[in-house]
């Protein structure tokens, strides 16, 4: 048994984070969503003109059917926006390019509307399941990466023995290992800290030590930004 125990742990609170950085953040998600995006346009027109091709030499009556395969891709390798997309292009150019009358945005045969209709709804429904089936892989990748890390955790402490500050900066690697940010854990006596280890670009201020000695004396969790922990940048647990 270790004859100390870590009186606090903190996480930097994502919420807590400046305005620029808040807008900074936006603009580099917003890069990866238009290359999504621009690639969901392309695959559909490449796929258009392999139709386009495919439909004048020989008449397939289900060709219709070739503009899933783009709203697959685009599920998978981009997410729900780009693959939806793709559906609403691939039922225009379906429409544009390949029913009477040709080119124009118009349907003589009410069979084509119902074709073009289920082009669409298999579309939105395929980019649905498919985005969910990414999602759910990615949330299991995440877990295995959170047991591992926590398995490796218990290894560590327990050759920390009776070392207060090993056994400090131990936890404070699994935090910001964990939670993908600045990270810092405590050991607080009397009210007073006594070993400290922080992983990450932060250090913590005397608004943070506060709310450290704070949860400690209330045992409860502290939150960044909140009274009466207003300037803390860090969540906080005893």
């Amino acid at each position: 048994m270790h004859q100390f125990e870590i009186s606090s742990i903190g996480c930097h609170s994502s919420g807590s984070a400046s305005p620029a950085a808040g807008i900074v953040s936006a603009v580099n998600a917003m890069a990866p969503a238009g290359l999504g995006y621009l690639a969901a346009i392309m695959l559909t027109a490449i796929t258009t003109i392999v139709a386009i091709g495919v439909n004048s030499g020989v008449q397939i009556p289900n060709v219709s059917l070739i503009f899933v395969v783009p709203v697959v891709i685009a599920a998978v390798g981009f997410g729900l926006g780009p693959s939806v997309c793709s559906a609403v292009l691939g039922a225009l150019s379906y429409n544009f390019f390949l029913t009477e009358p040709r080119y124009l945005l118009l349907v003589d045969d009410a069979a084509n509307i119902w074709a073009i209709s289920l082009l669409l709804v298999v579309g939105l429904i395929v980019s649905g399941v498919a985005f969910t089936s990414q999602r759910r892989e990615k949330e299991l990748l995440a877990l295995r990466r959170d047991v591992g890390v926590l398995q490796e955790y218990c290894r560590d402490i327990s050759k920390t023995h009776n070392n207060a500050q090993a056994a400090v900066s131990t936890a404070a690697r699994v935090l910001a290992d964990l939670f993908q940010v600045p990270a810092f854990a405590a050991i607080i006596a009397d009210d007073q800290v006594t070993s400290l280890k922080c992983a990450g670009d932060l250090e913590p201020k005397i608004a943070e030590f506060e709310a450290a000695r704070l949860s400690v004396a209330t045992g409860s969790a502290q939150r960044a930004g909140v009274y009466p922990t207003l300037d803390s940048r860090f969540d906080f647990w005893p």
